[in-house]
């Protein structure tokens, strides 16, 4: 098999803004999926995945009928679980805990909540199931993991990448395992 392209589209706005949205199943914006529709026209693709929670499976379902290739929800593309803190604004969350999570996820996971390298894991198994040229719409935590599983960008790095709301990052992907990739494009 040779290389192939994978596109990873962040989803759009959504009803949560402030948060920490996880596993919540915030809803998407109106505005928020016309920006990722918009992001996505005219990406050759075979298919489009999404992670099964709806502010990324309503955009992913237009784009792929204005692409007209199938749409798959796979859940291995959920962002991080925040576990206490998901669905809990930034400012309500304890300072100390916070900081030790940002500087240490690995170490210090949101109580209740997923691992960054349970995150990684689970992403990465996502990404080795696709073999042919997909867009996937996702959330910000599953893209970073994905540049870490297929680019080895460390942790502290992947903050310096900016992934606002339908920020759009195009990898060219080689299989094997590990799997590597290359940055061919970010649209933010």
């Amino acid at each position: 098999m040779t290389d192939i392209v994978v596109h990873l589209l962040r989803h759009g706005s959504t009803d949560a803004e402030g948060k920490l949205i996880g596993h919540h199943d915030a809803q998407p914006l109106a505005e928020g999926v016309a920006a990722c529709v918009a992001r996505a026209a005219g990406l050759a693709v075979d298919a489009v995945q999404s992670s099964d929670l709806a502010r990324t499976q309503v955009p992913a379902q237009q784009i792929a009928a204005l692409l007209g290739v199938p749409a798959h929800v796979d859940a291995r593309w959920r962002e991080l679980d925040f576990g206490a803190w998901d669905g809990v604004a930034l400012a309500d969350i304890d300072a100390a805990a916070l900081g030790a999570f940002q500087e240490d996820p690995s170490g210090h996971g949101p109580p209740g909540g997923e691992t960054w390298p349970a995150l990684v894991t689970r992403v990465g198994t996502a990404l080795a199931a696709i073999e042919r040229p997909t867009l996937v719409v996702t959330h910000g935590g599953a893209i970073r993991a994905a540049l870490a599983t297929l680019c080895g960008i460390d942790f502290p790095q992947l903050w310096n990448i900016a992934l606002p709301h339908a920020a759009l990052l195009s990898l060219r992907v080689w299989p094997g395992t590990p799997r590597v990739g290359q940055i061919i494009g970010l649209v933010t």
